[in-house]
């Protein structure tokens, strides 16, 4: 393995995280908290590895830029930006909600994640976007 298999790491993980967002959802509205609780922590985890080696990548070959100058330019933008940004305002709102669901606040809780849930599957989603248009197409 070496720097440049991470961005295909990091397409895997936003995959996982969309999953396991998705599963976690399914059961908490099956009444199954405890398995619930099981596949969001999982999120957690795999959007952590994700940042980690997100940063390790970055941090080795700095910025790519986007290569084609043609009608798929300004939708890469148009993903990128919101994703970029959502991204990084979306990180002390998970901490949150999970700290709340943790400390069994789950009133506050739910009134949280009513977007914050969304957002990160928006998230996760767009990621793998960005990586396909970056690296695939």
């Amino acid at each position: 393995m070496t720097v440049h298999s991470l961005p295909t790491i990091d397409a895997f993980l936003n995959f996982a995280s969309f999953l396991l967002l998705l599963f976690g959802y399914i059961y908490i509205k099956k009444g199954r908290p405890d398995i619930h609780k099981k596949f969001m922590l999982s999120a957690l985890a795999s959007s952590f590895l994700f940042l980690i080696f997100y940063l390790i990548y970055h941090g080795q070959v700095g910025s790519v830029p986007y290569p084609r100058h043609d009608w798929t330019r300004p939708l890469y933008f148009a993903i990128l930006i919101p994703h970029s940004i959502l991204a990084g305002l979306m990180v002390p709102f998970i901490l949150a909600a999970v700290w709340l669901a943790l400390k069994g606040k789950f009133d506050k809780h739910k009134k949280l994640v009513r977007w914050v849930w969304p957002v990160w599957i928006f998230v996760s989603l767009s990621g793998i976007a960005v990586y396909t248009m970056l690296y695939r197409i």
